[in-house]
C-alpha cells in the first residue's frame, strides 16, 4: 500500500468504456496532484473491467484500485459505496472526486455520510489555495468554486477539518486530457467484504435509453433564451443550426417555456459544452448559463438588451431583434450557399 497521500476519482464505466466524465476528473486530479506532490488514484469497481485500469493510468492516475466482483457487475448504491468507504477509511486520501452523473450524485452524499467529511456539488472549478480563519492558516486545501444563491455569487468552498476532501462536478466542466500510452502505473486488486444489508436490492434488469441529443460533441450550437418570441422564432434556430451542421442549445428558461426538451439546456443545470462557434439568440447570459459555455471558442451573442451580460463574454456583439436577425443570416447563408453550388 502506497503512504503517499492521495487524490482519488470514482471511476464510472458503461458496457466496457470508462465515463468521460471519470476521464476529466482523472486529468484534473493530475493537475491538483502535481502541485502537491501528491498520488492520483482510480477507484474502479465492477466485474471483468481489468482493461479498463490501462485507461484510467494512460489519462493520469498513478494508481488504480480495482475492485472486481459479481456483486459489482451493475452500479448499485450499497455494494459500490461499501468498496469505498473502506478504502477511504483505510488509506485517508486527502480528496475523492465524483463524476456529477445520476451514479454519482447517488454515490457520492452516501460515501460522504459514512466518511463524516463534506461535500460539495457541482463545483465549476477546482483550486489548490491556503485558507486563513481566526489567525490560523490551513495551507493546501482544495478550493471548490461553485455558483450559489441562484447564481447570483461564485462560492469558494473549503473544508479545513475534514477529510477526504470531496467534490462531484459535471460532465464537460474540466477538459479531458489527451491519453498518454507511455504513462505506467499500478493496478492494486482490492477484495471487497460486504455485509448483509449491502446487498438487499437485486437488479433484475437494464434498459438504457440513448440520448439523441450530442451537445457535448457538437462544433457548433445555436441557442435560444426567454428572448425567443415562441416556439415559431424557435424554429429558426433548428434551421440555423441545420445550415451549419450544428445542434440546437437552449437556456432554462426556453425549456422551461416549453420551446424544447431538457436534453438540449445549457449551464449549471444542464449541459457543459465547448464548440468552436455559440451562437446566443436571446439569451440574456445569466451565470447560471454562462457557467455552461463561456469556453466556446467563438461567441456570437444576439440580444435586443446592449447591456445583455452575454455580451461581455461575446466575440461578437449584435444588437437586436432574434426575430429579424436570424433570418438575415439564414438568407444569407442560404445564398452563399447556392452561389457556391452554381460556381462549381
Amino acid at each position: 500500500m502506497s503512504e503517499q497521500k492521495q487524490v482519488w476519482v470514482f471511476i464510472e464505466h458503461t458496457d466496457g468504456q470508462v465515463a468521460d466524465v471519470s476521464l476529466e476528473l482523472t486529468g484534473k486530479a493530475r493537475e491538483l496532484a502535481d502541485q502537491l506532490g501528491y498520488e492520483v488514484v482510480g477507484l474502479l469497481c465492477g466485474h471483468n473491467v481489468d482493461a479498463l485500469a490501462q485507461d484510467v493510468i494512460q489519462h493520469g492516475a498513478d494508481r488504480v484500485l480495482l475492485a472486481d466482483d459479481p456483486e459489482l457487475d451493475l452500479y448499485r448504491t450499497l455494494t459500490y459505496a461499501r468498496v469505498a468507504i473502506t478504502e477511504a477509511k483505510k488509506r485517508q486520501p486527502e480528496i475523492f472526486l465524483i463524476g456529477g452523473t445520476p451514479n454519482g450524485r447517488d454515490f457520492a452524499p452516501r460515501v460522504a455520510s459514512a466518511l463524516r467529511c463534506g461535500l460539495t456539488a457541482d463545483c465549476t472549478d477546482l483550486q489548490i489555495g491556503d485558507y486563513t480563519r481566526k489567525d490560523v492558516t490551513y495551507k493546501n486545501l482544495l478550493h471548490q468554486i461553485r455558483p450559489a444563491f441562484g447564481g447570483n455569487l461564485i462560492a469558494t468552498i473549503v473544508n479545513p477539518n475534514t477529510r477526504p476532501q470531496m467534490a462531484t462536478v459535471r460532465e464537460g466542466v474540466m477538459r479531458k486530457p489527451a491519453a498518454d500510452a507511455s504513462r505506467k502505473g499500478v493496478v492494486e486488486k482490492v477484495t471487497p467484504v460486504f455485509e448483509p444489508g449491502d446487498l438487499a436490492l437485486e437488479v433484475l434488469s437494464r434498459q438504457i435509453r440513448k440520448s439523441t441529443v450530442k451537445l457535448k460533441d457538437a462544433s457548433v450550437i445555436v441557442a435560444g433564451g426567454a428572448g425567443v418570441d415562441g416556439a415559431e422564432e424557435f424554429a429558426l434556430l433548428r434551421d440555423l443550426a441545420n445550415l451549419l451542421g450544428g445542434e440546437v442549445g437552449a437556456s432554462r428558461a426556453a425549456v422551461d417555456a416549453g420551446y424544447i426538451e431538457k436534453a438540449h439546456q445549457i449551464g449549471q443545470t444542464g449541459s457543459t459544452v465547448r464548440p468552436r462557434l455559440y451562437i446566443a439568440a436571446g439569451i440574456s447570459g445569466a451565470i447560471q448559463h454562462r457557467a455552461g459555455m463561456d469556453q466556446s471558442s467563438k461567441i456570437i451573442a444576439i440580444n435586443t438588451d446592449p447591456n445583455a451580460p452575454m455580451f461581455q463574454i461575446a466575440h461578437y456583439r449584435i444588437v437586436g431583434d432574434v426575430g429579424e436577425v436570424l433570418p438575415m443570416i439564414i438568407k444569407t447563408l442560404r445564398e452563399r450557399s447556392m452561389d457556391q453550388r452554381e460556381a462549381e
